[in-house]
């Protein structure tokens, strides 16, 4: 006696678990290979070092950064180095108000990486409004 199953011999099936393995292989190798393109959060406002105009903002939080590389937060000196204590000393400075102006001002032999180190700490913390202050050139004086 054979028992019959509920199953015809002509039902056509397609197995997808390999079709999922292979789908999840490239879905994974898209998203390692892919670059994601970020935009800039910080808006940098660079003010013009011809014009004779100054935009003072009292209300400002100023980061300094002299020649050596320290730096100083409202005249608060950060005493470690690194990105981490500089970002708990302007999160501790600067509060909750992420749109309050920041002004950086840097010595003409500050290296490099330090500037790029503030504006980094800024950025991560959420300050969009930052001003680089300058002063006049020796041309704009003479005018």
């Amino acid at each position: 006696m054979r028992i019959s199953s509920t199953r015809r011999e002509d039902d056509f099936e397609i197995n997808v678990i390999s079709l999922i393995d292979v789908l999840l292989t490239l879905l994974m190798f898209f998203v390692l290979t892919t670059t994601f393109v970020q935009n800039a959060r910080m808006q940098v406002t660079l003010p013009q070092a011809e014009s004779a105009e100054r935009s003072e903002q009292p209300d400002a939080l100023v980061v300094l950064i002299d020649r050596d590389g320290r730096y100083f937060v409202d005249n608060e000196e950060v005493l470690r180095p690194g990105l981490d204590s500089l970002k708990e000393v302007i999160a501790r400075i600067g509060g909750d108000n992420r749109a309050r102006p920041v002004m950086l001002r840097a010595d003409a032999l500050t290296p490099h990486q330090a500037v790029v180190t503030a504006m980094d700490a800024l950025g991560e913390l959420g300050f969009t409004r930052l001003s680089i202050a300058t002063t006049p050139s020796q041309a704009a004086g003479a005018q």
